[in-house]
């Protein structure tokens, strides 16, 4: 198995962020950005201290598929995946970016995290249990752990920096943060998104319990005032997204999956808790996972690959 790329160095090319996953560097293309997908993997809003090789090629695999599947609904911010069409500077670091990277178009991101539940799981199932809703929208009584919702719902979070915790909040409260109209907009087009996605999965043997959408504002190409709105970042991947095997689905208890809910569970079993992010103990060393979690993650991830584009994968 190859090791895993942790971090990118493109000398040639100037850094703008490092997130949870990605790279995010300036091109000299005007307008473009170069997203690197890196094999890092983060968990309870904070980074491993140890990846997950050939990840970043498998999610940037998933995000064109899923890219191309979804474009009639809502553009999207992929201008290529191929090295050979992407400015110069790019090219010279072919052997680290071949098939981890986008170009893709510059935009004003939307600072909401729209995330789609199908069912009744994570974070949405800690609060029901514990008031009856879910962001703070009631849900019929009597539901069970990872039951289907009466229809998915769009339950929004804020985008927090790295090393904070998202923190959900309800529809009304993103609306007061975009502006109502803004909100609605996108919620729409992130319900058609999920439904569509989720009906696909379903036919090939997946549940998407939920997902998270991010979107971003760019200049009208139509001609109109109004900016246009793009999905950004990610799309539908194992990282953003989880997914359950149809054939093992049983409500009231919590699914098997192929997501990163396999390394949540193990950190969990080892000592991991809340006020705990910086390792075990709160000792500053951070947190390493087993080589067994390591090769579990990688060949779900696969998998997960494997039935939704019913082909065998090729990391």
């Amino acid at each position: 198995m190859p090791s895993a790329l942790l971090t990118t160095n493109l000398q040639a090319l100037t850094l703008i962020s490092r997130g949870k996953v990605r790279d995010v560097y300036c091109t000299s293309s005007e307008g473009l950005l170069l997203f690197v997908a890196t094999d890092r993997i983060s968990v309870f809003d904070f980074i491993l201290k140890n990846g997950i090789p050939d990840k970043g090629k498998i999610l940037t695999r998933i995000s064109l598929f899923w890219f191309e599947k979804l474009k009639d609904i809502v553009p999207n911010h992929l201008v290529t995946a191929n090295i050979d069409d992407m400015p110069e500077e790019v090219k010279e670091y072919r052997d680290q970016l071949d098939g981890r990277c986008m170009l893709v178009k510059k935009a004003n991101v939307i600072p909401i995290e729209f995330i789609v539940r199908g069912y009744l799981t994570g974070s949405a199932w800690a609060e029901y249990k514990e008031s009856g809703t879910m962001h703070g929208i009631p849900l019929p009584d009597g539901m069970v752990k990872s039951q289907q919702l009466p229809q998915p719902l769009v339950t929004p979070s804020t985008k927090a920096e790295q090393g904070a915790h998202d923190e959900n909040i309800s529809p009304d409260r993103a609306g007061q943060l975009i502006g109502s109209e803004l909100y609605s907009r996108v919620a729409a087009i992130s319900l058609r998104l999920y439904s569509t996605a989720a009906e696909y999965a379903y036919s090939h043997g997946l549940i998407l319990a939920d997902t998270k959408f991010e979107f971003g504002l760019i200049p009208s190409t139509t001609g109109t005032s109004e900016d246009e709105v793009i999905l950004v970042d990610e799309v539908l991947t194992p990282d953003s997204s989880r997914y359950w095997p149809l054939d093992q689905y049983v409500p009231g208890k919590s699914q098997p999956s192929f997501d990163k809910q396999y390394v949540r569970d193990w950190l969990v079993s080892v000592g991991y808790r809340k006020g705990l992010e910086s390792g075990p103990g709160g000792n500053g060393e951070g947190w390493s996972v087993d080589e067994t979690v390591i090769q579990g993650t990688r060949r779900r991830y696969l998998e997960a690959e494997e039935m939704l584009k019913n082909e065998c994968p090729q990391a």
